[in-house]
């Protein structure tokens, strides 16, 4: 399978299903076939070859869901230029730092967010090329320097790129930093095509398959999820966000057979006035992950519909999305291992050492979970330091915990990085934690995740200061401004007394949780 390893390769794959419908953008009203998906894919790879970019540059995109962001991402791992897909929820600080961190030179962004980069223009001295994907009329002052439309009507049908090697970089992905500094995670074509051909199987698609997509286009799970697809000629119908009324009509209209999403949206539609016994009637897959299960919403998805199989993945981006895989057989097992997120997928190796020696523990035994395979990250983009804490031996930390059972079922314990869990999102409590503390006024601030019985967990903040002179509405504005919205406290403990330390002087976090368990 070796020369089959880049993503160019499937896309050719999919030229045998050239008549039928590829891609549904309900929000632009428009349908393409498979013909007319490639053609656009193939032309859109010339046009940012046309710009002066080579395969190793990076090309950052600020936009919405949308038919041209899938085609954007395909462009890209034809092998055409890198893609540097960037988190709409980040606050402005946090978009400089990544553009000027990977030293984009060009980014395509669509009309709602071209004001933030009119805006932040000045601070990005590698940035020569706006592109504007113009969604509508735009009464916008001419600050970008090319329309996207524009470029692909001068540019005639062409081959694709030629098909690049498994080892070349083939995205620049950012992740949460707990140091404050975002971590570019460069993955390979390689890594990207493996994790199609292992998902392949897993999901069980057949042919004729219609995935709708509503998560975000900035993740790797949703690149991941329009992948299992290619091989199969099935189609993605595209929503440009969630909305739990939108997205229980839409499965009913278009003939929906598989959805992602995390359990947080699940339970939205379920609760929305507009679901109803046939609102699954067509569904045949939920691929869930990003947050536990809770136990009482597997029971309504499965009083509700029980024709429909479940299947959850854990992973990172790190390992290009996918790690272990709890599947639709194991889901109808049922049993404890229901609590479990699966066992490695196909390829993968996992082991539980000590977060301390680095030693496999004991069955059963809580470690930190270790992963190798070869669809890991190359490097952190440019941080040497990190990238070698990180991948030790062909073996990549994942900074969270967990145990295997006798079956090699995994169950996560805490993160070991103090990450939370909010609707499906990564929030790093340091990073929360630093904008909090550079409050005037906040002495300490200890950032950890409490149980919601919507989000799964929401950020709680125990803030060190004078709750007469420091209110909730001071530091939700002010933290708001450093970061994105979505990491930004939800609740707030002020209070003059100490934070409680351990004999080192660390904080001690298990004491902030259980002081507010439920």
């Amino acid at each position: 399978m070796g020369a089959e390893l880049n993503f160019g390769r499937l896309l050719r794959r999919a030229q045998m299903y050239e008549s039928e419908e590829a891609i549904v953008d309900l929000e632009r009203g428009v349908r393409f076939t498979y013909g007319e998906h490639l053609d656009r894919v193939s032309r859109l790879a010339a046009v940012l070859s046309g710009l002066g970019l080579a395969p190793t540059d990076n090309v950052a995109v600020l936009a919405g869901a949308s038919h041209v962001y899938v085609e954007l991402w395909r462009a890209s791992l034809a092998g055409a230029v890198m893609i540097n897909p960037l988190n709409t929820r980040l606050a402005p600080a946090e978009i400089v730092n990544i553009i000027n961190d990977a030293e984009s030179t060009v980014i395509v962004v669509d009309d709602t967010h071209l004001p933030i980069i009119e805006q932040l223009r000045p601070q990005l001295p590698t940035l020569r090329t706006v592109i504007l994907d113009d969604t509508a009329e735009s009464n916008l002052a001419a600050s970008h320097d090319y329309v996207l439309s524009a470029l692909m009507s001068e540019q005639p049908s062409c081959p694709l790129p030629a098909e690049p090697l498994p080892d070349a970089p083939a995205v620049l992905m950012y992740t949460g930093g707990t140091t404050g500094r975002g971590k570019g995670v460069v993955l390979t074509q390689q890594a990207i095509t493996l994790t199609a051909h292992r998902m392949q199987p897993i999901v069980d698609l057949g042919p004729k398959q219609s995935y709708l997509s509503f998560m975000p286009m900035f993740h790797i799970g949703a690149s991941s999820s329009w992948s299992f697809y290619l091989p199969s000629g099935g189609r993605t119908i595209i929503s440009a966000g969630f909305d739990p009324t939108a997205v229980n009509a839409t499965i009913s209209d278009e003939h929906i057979t598989a959805i992602g999403a995390v359990p947080t949206m699940l339970t939205m539609m379920f609760d929305d006035a507009s679901f109803d016994a046939t609102t699954f009637s067509t569904l045949q897959l939920i691929v869930y992950g990003g947050a536990p299960m809770p136990p009482a919403l597997l029971q309504r998805l499965s009083a509700a519909a029980p024709h429909v199989g479940l299947h959850q993945a854990y992973g990172m981006t790190e390992a290009c999305g996918v790690a272990t895989a709890l599947t639709q057989a194991d889901h109808r097992r049922g049993g404890d291992r229901l609590r479990s997120v699966g066992r490695p997928a196909t390829g993968i190796d996992l082991e539980i050492r000590s977060p301390t020696t680095g030693a496999p523990t004991s069955r059963g035994e809580v470690g930190e979970i270790w992963l190798s395979c070869d669809s890991l990250m190359v490097e952190y983009w440019r941080q040497p330091e990190l990238t070698q804490d990180a991948l030790v031996d062909g073996w990549y930390r994942t900074g969270d915990a967990g145990h295997l059972d006798d079956e090699g079922y995994l169950y996560l314990a805490d993160r070991v990085k103090d990450m939370i869990v909010s609707g499906g999102e990564n929030v790093y409590s340091l990073e929360v934690e630093a904008a909090i503390t550079s409050v005037p006024g906040v002495d300490a601030a200890a950032v950890v995740g409490i149980a919601d019985p919507v989000w799964g967990e929401r950020v709680h903040a125990f803030v060190t200061a004078d709750p007469t002179a420091i209110t909730e509405d001071l530091l939700d504005t002010e933290v708001r401004e450093q970061i994105a919205g979505y990491k930004v406290p939800r609740s707030w403990t002020i209070s003059m007394d100490a934070l409680p330390l351990s004999a080192t002087g660390k904080v001690l976090k298990r004491e902030l949780r259980e002081s507010h368990r439920p």
